[in-house]
């Protein structure tokens, strides 16, 4: 019996998706079972080698994965379009689902919570590891130093679909939860035409759109006389892969619940 996790990629024609079938090609810990992408894809149908080095083929999810096909844990990097029809194969399954897809609606996230009852589960807006760091920290910050104002500023490329970032909003979920309260109650995404003070409390965003920058993040925590920062920056979506491939690794075989990308930084995590 193999030791190695296997696993399925679903949305790996996209550029994340790309990323984490390279980086289960290069582990040794992992095996790629299938690639799937979106109906349609130039990619489907096609030989891996052709993109990747490997003689698997790429299979259009639109087409039932064969029961053949090993599955303990199904990583998803699709988009909000094809998120229900990703989560539904891995409870099918029985797999682990680790998903990195943002913009996700509120029944989605709700349907994770469901699917936690029979399958384990973890979502995170960024798996890059320094970014859960930063999760951390900005929350230990936003809590001990419950005055200072927060504003977060973040950086991706021209092609990035949502804004803010699902990971500027994670930041600033984890401040306003620090501070007792919730983003909603605290978020403001515009000061054009606003007139007046800053409000006490507000955590602001800003957002610039350009290149091919792959993901920087900035809490800044202020008050009169001082400022703090802290920054993330991403050299390329590897670190990324990384991180999914790490948390597939955690998650295999454990029991049915929602899980964070926290729990992956603890003691016995990577």
């Amino acid at each position: 019996m193999s030791d190695l996790v296997d696993v399925v990629v679903y949305g790996s024609s996209g550029r994340m998706g790309q990323a984490v079938v390279r980086t289960i090609l290069e582990s040794d810990k992992a095996r790629l079972s299938c690639a799937l992408v979106r109906p349609g894809s130039g990619l489907a149908d096609e030989p891996l080698d052709r993109v990747f080095g490997t003689q698997q083929r790429v299979v259009d999810f639109s087409t039932a994965l064969d029961p053949d096909v090993p599955c303990d844990v199904l990583v998803d990097f699709s988009g909000p379009h094809a998120f229900d029809a990703a989560l539904a194969l891995a409870v099918e399954r029985r797999s682990a689902f680790v998903s990195g897809t943002t913009g996700l609606r509120d029944e989605q996230r709700a349907a994770l919570d469901r699917a936690a009852q029979t399958i384990p589960v973890l979502w995170a807006a960024n798996f890059s590891l320094g970014v859960a760091m930063l999760l951390r920290v900005a929350k230990r910050i936003g809590a001990a130093l419950p005055d200072w104002d927060c504003e977060i500023l973040e950086m991706h490329h021209g092609r990035k679909q949502d804004a803010p970032s699902g990971t500027a909003l994670a930041l600033g979920e984890a401040v306003a939860e620090s501070r007792g309260s919730t983003l909603p109650e605290r978020a403001v995404f515009a000061r054009i035409d606003r007139t007046g003070p800053r409000q006490p409390g507000e955590i602001g965003f800003a957002v610039l759109r350009g290149g091919d920058v792959a993901g920087e993040h900035t809490v800044l925590f202020s008050t009169a006389g001082e400022r703090l920062e802290i920054t993330h920056r991403a050299a390329s979506r590897d670190i990324f892969a990384r991180g999914a491939l790490a948390a597939a690794l955690w998650i295999a075989h454990r029991e049915p619940r929602v899980y964070s990308i926290d729990e992956v930084l603890s003691p016995g995590g990577v």
